[in-house]
């Protein structure tokens, strides 16, 4: 009997890892460095299929020891995309891999659009000729909405305003609308989701890496800092990881579901949350390089379709999340 095999794109990156974690159940023991804290999600059994991630050729994946099996697959080489599924034949994809930097989008937007959208439509076209019965989960992002000043339902207009935004539209829309054999297509839209792991090119996780350096004494004690005045709601990335195999699993075919807190925080408070955490003083300094272009006031979203559906609230606190991505860079300068 053939095994039941569940493939994560992007297995290497920031929440592909953690993904990854939750499925070989690592995630979910207290004992790893960066699963779950105590008191978080209840311990989920070990997924009995076989579990296979993608990373990019040239990468280097994660150590999960035997639980994962690991091939480097370019998703914008077609032929390897289709060849790679037809040998799998997936039960279960989360599609993790993609361009996932808002600010870089700008200026990188034929890449951004090339790998969400053609990337997404090579994999959508493998499983399709593959016909395997495959259920898809497209993580998306909230990015795909008309910016507004109260809190987001699935339903608000899909209006983006950046080009990371269009190329997550366009990837939804695609997996949605195009025709294809006996393929389910889940739909995630995440808010912004942190923890450790995460490329400091972020803010919560730059603010830490900063800070672990001048604790360090690798750099003088100075924070530079973009726009601080956004407000944006926060979900902790193992929380969202959490959201997307509940989804996976249980959420209606073809439909929404937003990932998020339903509370907005000043990103001033976060890095004020993290300085308090310093070992020593901290100046701050606004650097105006650091703002992003028409960056949205307010990013807050309405987590009642996949609260009162499906059952999933954010388990770790604020507080914890930071704590851990101050520990996580405070391991890695050192």
């Amino acid at each position: 009997m053939t095994s039941r095999v569940t493939l994560v794109t992007g297995a290497a990156g920031f929440a592909g890892s953690h993904l990854l974690d939750l499925l070989t159940d690592s995630g979910a023991d207290s004992n790893h460095p960066w699963g779950p804290p105590s008191g978080g999600p209840i311990r989920l059994k070990p997924d009995p299929t076989r579990l296979v991630g993608w990373y990019r050729p040239g990468g280097t994946p994660p150590a999960h020891g035997s639980a994962v099996t690991w091939d480097a697959v370019d998703l914008l080489d077609r032929p390897s995309v289709v060849d790679a599924i037809a040998r799998l034949r997936p039960a279960m994809v989360y599609h993790c891999a993609g361009a996932a930097h808002v600010g870089r989008a700008w200026e990188q937007t034929e890449a951004t659009l090339a790998i969400n959208v053609r990337g997404t439509h090579h994999l959508l076209e493998g499983l399709s000729q593959a016909g395997a019965g495959t259920r898809i989960l497209i993580p998306g992002s909230a990015l795909v909405y008309q910016p507004a000043s109260e809190a987001l339902t699935e339903d608000h207009p899909l209006i983006p305003a950046s080009p990371y935004g269009v190329s997550k539209l366009a990837q939804e829309l695609l997996a949605v609308h195009t025709p294809t054999s006996g393929v389910e297509i889940a739909i995630a839209r995440a808010f912004n989701h942190f923890g450790p792991r995460q490329d400091p090119t972020f803010s919560t996780s730059g603010f830490a890496r900063q800070i672990a350096s001048i604790e360090a004494g690798l750099q003088p004690p100075e924070i530079s800092v973009g726009n601080l005045d956004a407000r944006r709601d926060l979900t902790d990335v193992r929380d969202t990881v959490r959201a997307y195999r509940t989804i996976a699993e249980r959420g209606e075919p073809g439909r929404a579901y937003n990932i998020c807190s339903g509370h907005a925080v000043a990103i001033r408070d976060v890095l004020d949350l993290l300085i308090a955490r310093a070992r020593v003083p901290i100046r701050v300094h606004v650097d105006p390089v650091r703002f992003r272009p028409n960056d949205v006031p307010l990013l807050l979203g309405d987590p009642r379709r996949l609260r009162d559906e499906l059952g999933w609230r954010p388990a770790i606190p604020l507080e914890q999340t930071l704590d851990d991505v101050l520990q996580y860079w405070r391991q890695k300068v050192q």
